[in-house]
C-alpha cells in the first residue's frame, strides 16, 4: 500500500491497530540514520543525505476523528494530511 502526505510518498506502510501506531516508511527502513521527534509527538526519520524517509503517526486513527487532520512538523515545513487512503481500514 502506497501513501502520500504533501508530495513524500511511503511505500512500505503498516498501522497497528491495536495500539494506533502507523509506521510509514520511503523504501527499506534500514536506510534511515537519523530519527527526531515532532512537536506533535510523531517520530521521523531520515536517510544519510537528510531526507525524509520515514514517519511514526502515534494516534492515527484517534487524530483523524477527532481532528479531522493529522499533522507533522518538519524542521522546514509542515505536512498535513485528512486522507490516508485505506491504510487505517486494510489493518
Amino acid at each position: 500500500m502506497i501513501v502520500s502526505i504533501d508530495g513524500y510518498t511511503f511505500d512500505n506502510c503498516f498501522y497497528d491497530r491495536e495500539v494506533d501506531v502507523l509506521y510509514l516508511h520511503k523504501g527499506p527502513s534500514s536506510d534511515a540514520v537519523d530519527f527526531d521527534a515532532c512537536p506533535e509527538g510523531h517520530h521521523t526519520r531520515y536517510d544519510a543525505q537528510g531526507n525524509l524517509v520515514g514517519i511514526t503517526i502515534l494516534n492515527a486513527r484517534l487524530l483523524l476523528e477527532e481532528d479531522g487532520v493529522i499533522t507533522v512538523t518538519l524542521p522546514d515545513r509542515v505536512l498535513a494530511t485528512r486522507d490516508l487512503g485505506d491504510v487505517l481500514t486494510a489493518a
